[in-house]
């Protein structure tokens, strides 16, 4: 069972216990703060190097020093997440399927409804009053101000042991806000390549060049989330309040954010696998197509179609998770394999999709996005949209398409994982040669567990045709020979 408490006090009991969140009834209504003072050691607090000399107290360095050497793990991450009472009936299936493995707080403006069941959700906290705070954008929403001083509420909890402070929205998944989807095993491989004892602001910007055009390139987009060491986290909700009074002009709390730490001289570490998904419709290509870097997050899931045909949002994202339960470092990962023989081209992307097309195409072809999906802002000149990626035509004609499987089954054991694809036909298209009798796709891969050097230079693996027959193919995914090429050796 979860429980709220107001963002304004620390808990006396000292921090929550997400494996058994039971702690004593507390008041709701303001208490005064804390003080600062405190004789704990935490990781925000703490001094990188032991003390030297008499009268320190060696069993607490020598803890800390353990702990400091100790590989980043889930436990290691924070995640504040900003909702709303109004929302987070219709986002907490979307809060479910990631936050059960993480480490996170649900901040709400006000107390949830006391007949929604909290069941399986993060500890929840109600922000604090911010209407000492100016904001004068024009047709905005003063819910900005509140979610970004959840970075100081987040901070000023001082939780034990943390190094790194994700935000998001509740839309998202991590893979932030109540909209957004994390996809936490992939999120601590990528933050392991940093120093968290280092000043690190980590994230990604808009896909939209008009949603970058109109804020900053190198602002990471709230939606999508973001990541903020410890060290910095910690200074910057110092400093947060003064910022909140300067910049009551600008739309957005990541903006507001990006900018004090503008002013403290930090600027973004960039990671393409956080994703704002500022695009509608048919994320089709832009999952079948992912970059190198791991998945981390995908946000605004309420604007887009479900990922598998035949399915509704949810299941779609529970059908997902099924791959990335098993192997979350290989999702979507774009691999190429050729098949001489029958002049094939065929597309992997990992557990979620293969596109098999006829003649070779080369693989910087296939790298652009197919634009399946329609932009951000609506209107007239959709065809003068700009992306912040490069994209190629998606036939409008479904017989001048590849032919597409979906994931259907996947499942691992001692000698590795498979995924089975089965074909999604659409529309009455006479197929000719080796593609036309083609129903299933079987995949063959080991684990992706990739080590923190491999992290900082990825390198796409190779795919191997094992066999084929009259109606099923299997497929098998590796590393590469060293000066191995993925291309179709005529």
């Amino acid at each position: 069972m979860t429980w709220y408490e107001s963002a304004s006090t620390r808990p006396a009991h000292g921090p929550i216990n997400l494996q058994n969140p039971t702690p004593p009834r507390r008041r709701l209504h303001p208490l005064p703060p804390p003080s600062r003072a405190t004789t704990s050691r935490s990781p925000i607090t703490a001094p990188r190097t032991p003390r030297g000399g008499g009268g320190g107290d060696g069993d607490g360095d020598a803890a800390y020093l353990l702990t400091a050497t100790l590989p980043t793990s889930s436990h290691h991450l924070l995640f504040a997440i900003a909702s709303s009472a109004g929302s987070l009936s219709r986002r907490a299936p979307y809060l479910r399927l990631w936050s059960t493995s993480a480490r996170a707080i649900l901040f709400l403006d006000s107390p949830p409804p006391p007949d929604f069941s909290l069941a399986a959700l993060p500890p929840i906290a109600v922000s604090s009053d911010t209407s000492c705070f100016p904001y004068t954008f024009l047709r905005g929403l003063r819910s900005a101000v509140r979610v970004a001083r959840i970075v100081k509420e987040a901070v000023d909890r001082n939780e034990s042991d943390v190094r790194w402070f994700v935000f998001g929205d509740d839309d998202t998944i991590f893979f932030g806000d109540d909209d957004t989807i994390f996809f936490v095993d992939n999120l601590v491989r990528t933050l392991s390549k940093y120093d968290h004892d280092r000043w690190f602001y980590v994230g990604s910007n808009s896909e939209s060049y008009e949603q970058n055009e109109s804020g900053w390139f190198d602002m990471a987009f709230g939606g999508g989330g973001f990541a903020l060491s410890h060290s910095l986290a910690k200074v910057l909700a110092g400093v947060l309040d003064s910022c909140l009074m300067r910049y009551p002009h600008l739309f957005g709390s990541d903006a507001k954010i990006f900018s004090c730490l503008a002013e403290l001289g930090v600027g973004l570490t960039h990671e393409p696998g956080f994703h704002q998904v500022d695009i509608r419709g048919n994320l089709f290509g832009m999952l079948s197509a992912h970059p190198l870097s791991p998945l981390l997050s995908l946000h605004h899931l309420d604007s887009v179609d479900p990922f598998f045909p035949k399915m509704s949002k949810s299941q779609a994202l529970e059908h997902l998770f099924k791959a990335v339960n098993i192997d979350p470092a290989r999702i979507l990962q774009q691999t190429v394999c050729y098949d001489r023989l029958n002049l094939l081209t065929i597309s992997v992307a990992w557990g979620f999709s293969i596109q098999v097309f006829e003649g070779n195409l080369l693989l910087p072809d296939l790298l652009p996005l197919q634009r399946t999906f329609t932009p951000w802002r609506r209107g007239k000149n959709i065809g003068l949209s700009r992306y912040m990626f490069n994209t190629r035509e998606y036939p409008k004609d479904p017989c001048k398409r590849a032919a597409v499987f979906f994931l259907q089954s996947i499942g691992s054991n001692d000698d590795g994982v498979w995924s089975n694809y089965t074909r999604n036909v659409v529309g009455n298209c006479e197929q000719t040669g080796a593609i036309k009798n083609l129903e299933q796709i079987r995949v063959f891969s080991q684990k992706l567990k990739f080590d923190i050097e491999q992290m900082k230079a990825p390198r796409r693996q190779c795919c191997t045709i094992l066999s084929t027959f009259n109606k099923s193919m299997v497929l098998g995914i590796r590393q590469c020979g060293v000066d191995e090429l993925i291309s179709m050796h005529l």
